[in-house]
């Protein structure tokens, strides 16, 4: 339905006043503040309406009136004035991401981070194993079958691994095998090597190469990367139980555990990494009820020009959406741009 600019600006003073104190607005409060050379009569009656048609709604405690979730939908996509933030602030955020560290440690700055400039909860998945990208590997032989797996990730990011291959290997063929692929996968994925070399065994089978297969049961091993979705990282969940819309410690019990339960936020989040940009659910939109009091934006981060991960924060309905926005965008950039920084 459409509403009239009057009525806009009610509801956007009113959606305001309530994010700031938490109480239920009143005609007569907006009558003090809206400056609409309007009597409190005609306050009440653009109210009605506005409540009539499902943005606003009356608590049993009050005669004001507290937005619902179509409200702040309407706020959000219409009302909302989003500042960019200042220099100042850019510059704090960045300061948190030292494009040196591992991928892990620079996600895990930015849930800390995030939860810290919002006092909200942050949540942010780590990229999955299938967009590492083999920078160098090496294998060096241990004992009997065992060998240890020497594994560069995306420029600085090293990785130990012990594997148990099919037999044992001398010294000399595991160096040929890690010359191998370090000369034929190397920026490659290591999905796509695994893949491409269990295809050029299956190739061999007229002419066997003894090579190749010391290469593919070596590297099956140590580039198993399994099934596994992205990891997620919370940091902050207990700024939710400071909420005024969390009526009792049960329900706020029954949130934390909530997301706890990471698989079912790990399918929403990841439903948002084809996105563009931005993304807000309010209340029910998120599709879990014991999120209906809250709101989730989320921001996608890229590495190597692909989206390989979320973040985001998890608060009240009630929050400053102007200030929280832009710092989910802006950390969700600064993310990407020091996750593909080569040191």
């Amino acid at each position: 339905m459409n509403i009239n600019p009057r009525a806009q600006q009610l509801l956007k003073i009113l959606i305001e006043r309530y994010i700031i104190d938490g109480q239920p607005v009143g005609s007569k409060t907006l009558a003090e503040v809206a400056d609409l050379s309007v009597s409190s009569a005609t306050i009440r009656n653009i109210l009605s309406e506005l409540e009539g048609q499902g943005y606003i709604q009356s608590p049993y405690t009050s005669a004001g009136r507290i937005p619902t979730e179509r409200g702040y939908r309407f706020f959000v996509d219409s009302l909302l004035t989003i500042k960019p933030l200042a220099e100042h602030e850019i510059f704090t955020i960045r300061q948190n991401f030292d494009p040196d560290k591992p991928a892990q440690m620079l996600v895990e700055a930015a849930s800390k981070m995030l939860s810290r400039m919002t006092q909200l909860a942050a949540v942010v998945t780590l990229p999955a194993a299938s967009h590492t990208v083999l920078r160098q590997v090496e294998f060096l032989p241990l004992s009997n079958t065992r060998v240890l797996v020497i594994l560069v990730f995306n420029e600085k990011e090293v990785e130990n691994r012990v594997i148990h291959a099919e037999r044992a290997y001398s010294s000399s063929e595991l160096q040929e095998a890690a010359n191998y692929i370090n000369h034929n996968y190397l920026g490659q994925g290591l999905d796509a090597i695994r893949k491409d070399l269990f295809d050029s065994v299956k190739k061999e089978q007229v002419i066997f190469d003894l090579k190749l297969q010391a290469v593919r049961d070596l590297a099956g091993k140590a580039f198993e990367v399994g099934e596994q979705s992205a990891e997620l990282l919370l940091s902050g969940y207990t700024h939710l139980l400071n909420a005024d819309e969390s009526e009792s410690i049960e329900q706020a019990k029954a949130l934390l555990e909530t997301l706890q339960h990471k698989k079912d936020m790990l399918h929403l989040l990841e439903g948002c990494i084809g996105a563009q940009g931005v993304q807000l659910f309010i209340g029910q939109e998120s599709g879990h009820q014991m999120l209906g009091d809250c709101s989730i934006i989320t921001a996608p981060y890229e590495l190597n020009a692909d989206t390989v991960g979320v973040l985001g924060i998890i608060g009240p309905t009630r929050m400053a959406y102007e200030k929280v926005i832009p710092v989910v965008d802006i950390t969700a950039k600064i993310l990407g741009a020091a996750l593909n920084s080569t040191g």
